[in-house]
């Protein structure tokens, strides 16, 4: 373990070693009795575990076999661990079991970066508990929010501008909040978020457990956590003579991108790539897709070309507004539609289960963006199949990208109706 002290932050950086085949094997099966060994062993109480259980989820994944522990003895962490590794439970379940139910104020409070995935922690939370929840995200009526606060939850999920807000209008009072949790914080901390994000940050109360995740956590984005907690003495975290230090965990990959995954690619010019999705789609008919595009604006477009071709399918993306966002998410999660089209949006930690393909329609310009999108498939230990469809240059680049990550892409050929290797 390294110590490091930097502007007036502790960070006491965990680094589990998995350069080397041997060390990797090692980190795995140290934690392997733990696996076996379930939940209760992990700390968390039987109501949760029965919860749990019921949902399927019997033992805890390495990342939950981490991070419990260390959230239940009320550490302050930062972590990075794969897409599809149970990251959300993995502070779910320590922050629910510590709730107390005397008390009628919020306590715990998780920003996320999409209305989405706000949704999708909601849902979460209540599989797994009774305590209230309210959903607090922009681009709906702040009122019916300020009414749901009013029902006493002791959870509230959303974005950092409308939690900030409902803050600053005095409806939801932080002085209750016990723990602040960033999900997906490098996304939190991008240009277009990370005002806001700090600014939530600096209406936390003195003391409060902060926890912040990401599949992909950079150095800028713990540099960007520190910043915001040096820029605003007495509040959460900055050191004292009684400070916890945040614990950074960057857990070993678990090789979901190059054992779960099958990585294609089919070349197409530009102008015929939704003639290609097409021609794809009646190749293999996935039992459910996502389909990911860069430009927002596309979105209607290729839906409507689709449709034209009698392809029953529904898009989404950041300017639609979000019942209409709710309304095709559900019908692609309910599978009364197998194809969703969306852009970046829905990349961050959308969760569905049964996606068996996704398909980038163009090659994305950040190379976490191309993780965080191949990640909704091959979720919790299943399969999964990544396509994308590029031109030359395109193509190009994803070939840079497959040493860099040390995948294996499969040039593939559409022929007579049929996909075959090329």
């Amino acid at each position: 373990m390294i110590a490091a002290k930097d502007v007036n932050a502790y960070f006491h950086i965990i680094m589990i070693a998995y350069k080397s085949d041997l060390c990797y094997s090692f980190v795995m099966d140290t934690v392997q009795d733990s696996f076996e060994n379930g939940f209760r062993d992990r700390g968390i109480q039987e109501h949760l575990v029965q919860k749990l259980a019921k949902d399927g989820k019997h033992s805890p994944t390495l990342v939950q076999t981490q991070i419990i522990p260390l959230i239940l003895a009320g550490n302050q962490v930062i972590f990075q661990s794969e897409t599809g590794t149970g990251k959300t439970l993995a502070y779910l379940l320590p922050l629910l079991q510590q709730l107390d139910p005397a008390d009628t104020r919020i306590q715990v409070i998780i920003a996320a970066p999409t209305h989405e995935l706000a949704s999708q922690i909601k849902r979460e939370a209540q599989k797994i508990s009774d305590c209230g929840v309210v959903l607090c995200i922009g681009s709906t009526p702040i009122r019916r929010q300020i009414d749901l606060i009013k029902e006493k939850p002791a959870l509230a999920a959303g974005n950092p501008a409308r939690l900030s807000e409902l803050i600053n209008l005095y409806k939801l009072k932080p002085d209750g909040i016990r723990a602040l949790v960033l999900d997906e914080a490098d996304r939190l901390f991008a240009p277009e978020q990370a005002r806001d994000t700090a600014a939530l940050i600096a209406q936390m109360p003195a003391g409060v457990q902060l926890i912040a995740c990401s599949a992909t956590i950079r150095e800028k984005t713990r540099r960007a956590i520190e910043r915001s907690l040096a820029e605003n003495p007495g509040r959460a975290g900055l050191p004292s003579e009684n400070s916890r230090k945040i614990e950074v965990l960057l857990l070993p990959p678990e090789d979901v991108l190059r054992c779960n995954i099958e990585h294609q690619a089919i070349f197409s010019e530009g102008r015929d790539k939704i003639d290609t999705l097409r021609k794809y789609l009646a190749a293999v008919t996935p039992q459910k897709a996502l389909v990911f595009i860069a430009k927002a604006a596309q979105t209607g477009n290729i839906v409507s070309r689709l449709w034209a071709k009698q392809i029953d399918c529904a898009g989404i993306h950041a300017g639609m507004d979000k019942l209409e966002r709710k309304q095709a998410i559900d019908r692609f999660r309910s599978g009364k539609t197998r194809l969703l089209v969306t852009s970046d949006l829905s990349a961050r930690g959308l969760d569905i289960p049964g996606i068996t393909h996704i398909i980038q329609l163009d090659f994305p310009s950040d190379d976490d963006f191309f993780i965080h999108r191949a990640g909704r498939t091959a979720r919790a230990g299943a399969s999964g199949i990544n396509v994308v469809i590029g031109d030359e240059w395109e193509l190009r680049c994803y070939a840079g990208l497959e040493k860099k990550l040390g995948i294996t892409v499969y040039p593939k050929v559409l022929y007579g109706g049929r996909l075959e290797t090329a």
